[in-house]
């Protein structure tokens, strides 16, 4: 039998409850494959699932990764975009943006790739860089305020002509940032950094990619980061929401800090075994498990006659179920 699937039960919103609950989230793929694109005939949904689930329909990704990233005050109200320096590779009849793990970027490449694209992207942006890295610049939107964007992760691997930025509300947003873009791919071309890159086989850097466009106050987080104390995970995006909504945050996870807690985990099946002792050893009275088959929000309460399989034959032990017959 599966893990039971519940709502917001009584015991889901008591503070006891809470205490004794740690709340596991997976990452949520596209609920389509790059087979379907082409059927679409409109536009991508914009973001991956478990980025709406955090963050609301509007995902306003870029001020909530500057507010992980820095200690600098962020103005909640204000628009601001995510730059990122990306690879993108040609092959016999189109382009796919690679994934920022794929390009080993160092911050001193990237500093000087972007002090030679600055002087465009202020000029076109009418502002200031806020805060940049390795891997995101981060600045005021300005005129691109209304560009309809997705982010690296969503659309790496893929045909970016299916991904690339479209207009919303304001028509001629998107032909104003393909001019400043191709103006960078020129620049960064010939750019020392690229020429150095490429003798040593590394992907050049040559192009810059746009996404997470909006504001703090377009925050809209699940009810269930209201119930725990601490956010657990690599991802950037978890200190930002530590920050906005008053929570503790690291990086590593360790099974004593699982009760009234929340993780985004890049290898979560590695800590099955200690969460199934846990629950075994009341340490822990359930573990809500959350993950996007289909691209949906499927929340699942597992408590401790979860973790063995169900048999006819009750004399004798049950077998425990395994992460892969949990995930199903």
């Amino acid at each position: 039998m599966p893990p039971k699937i519940r709502g917001m039960t009584a015991n889901f919103n008591s503070p006891q409850g809470a205490q004794k609950r740690f709340t596991l989230m997976l990452a949520g793929e596209d609920a389509y494959d790059a087979d379907e694109e082409q059927a679409i005939g409109d536009r991508p949904l914009k973001g991956l699932p478990h980025e709406r689930f955090l963050l609301g329909d509007l995902l306003p990704l870029a001020p909530v990764l500057l507010l992980g990233q820095t200690s600098q005050v962020v103005n909640p109200s204000e628009v601001i975009a995510c730059l990122q320096p990306v690879h993108l590779h040609a092959t016999r009849d189109h382009l796919i943006l690679m994934g920022q793990n794929q390009i080993d970027l160092t911050e001193a490449e990237s500093t000087e790739l972007l002090k030679a694209a600055l002087p465009f992207i202020e000029e076109d942006f009418q502002s200031n860089i806020l805060y940049q890295d390795s891997r995101y610049w981060f600045i005021p939107a300005g005129p691109f305020a209304s560009l309809d964007s997705y982010s690296v992760d969503q659309a790496h691997g893929r045909n970016i002509e299916w991904w690339m930025p479209r207009d919303s509300n304001v028509e001629g947003i998107a032909k104003q940032w393909r001019k400043l873009q191709n103006e960078i791919q020129m620049l960064w071309h010939i750019d020392p950094v690229n020429q150095a890159r490429e003798q040593v086989g590394m992907p050049s850097i040559n192009s810059v990619w746009i996404s997470g466009i909006g504001k703090l106050h377009d925050v809209k987080a699940p009810g269930i980061l209201q119930q725990v104390h601490s956010l657990y995970g690599s991802h950037p995006i978890l200190a930002g929401l530590a920050k906005l909504l008053k929570l503790s945050y690291e990086t590593e996870f360790h099974i004593q800090m699982a009760p009234g807690s929340f993780a985004w985990l890049d290898q979560p099946e590695r800590i099955w075994p200690e969460l199934s002792q846990a629950l075994l050893n009341k340490e822990l009275d359930e573990v809500l498990l959350i993950d996007f088959p289909k691209g949906k929000v499927r929340e699942r309460v597992l408590t401790r006659k979860d973790l063995y399989k169900k048999s006819w034959a009750f004399w004798k032990k049950s077998d425990p179920r395994t992460w892969k017959e949990i995930i199903l």
